[in-house]
């Protein structure tokens, strides 16, 4: 299946999305934070990046336009999963270049559905 690259700095939530992915196929990968997260970006070349908003340092929203904004890893979709639950919230999360964005907490099916057709020919 896919290489999923999570960037949260939740240990709780990288071990809770880690083991439900791998349990759909996936391989998983994480980083603590968004400078990390950007480097292994770089590094690996993920499929896909999960990306959480309130981490200390970069943001997820800062994050995630550094990525898409980059000709190295503007091709990697990146699907924002955050707490953080206002409408302008999830706009300002695809104008920074997200492909999808949820609310956590996150049922397991959806979050499947989503990364499904995020990946490659997934959609």
């Amino acid at each position: 299946m896919a290489h999923i690259l999570i960037i949260d700095d939740s240990p709780t939530d990288v071990r809770v999305f880690t083991t439900l992915l791998e349990k759909a196929g996936h391989r998983v990968s994480s980083a603590g934070n968004a400078d990390d997260g950007i480097a292994m970006v770089k590094r690996a070349r993920p499929d896909l990046v999960i990306m959480d908003v309130i981490m200390p340092g970069m943001n997820g929203f800062q994050a995630t336009r550094t990525l898409s904004r980059d000709a190295e890893t503007q091709h990697v979709p990146i699907l924002i999963i955050t707490t953080k639950s206002m409408e302008t919230d999830r706009v300002w999360g695809l104008r920074q270049g997200a492909k999808d964005f949820i609310t956590k907490p996150v049922a397991e099916k959806e979050l499947l559905a989503r990364i499904q057709k995020l990946l490659p020919g997934g959609g």
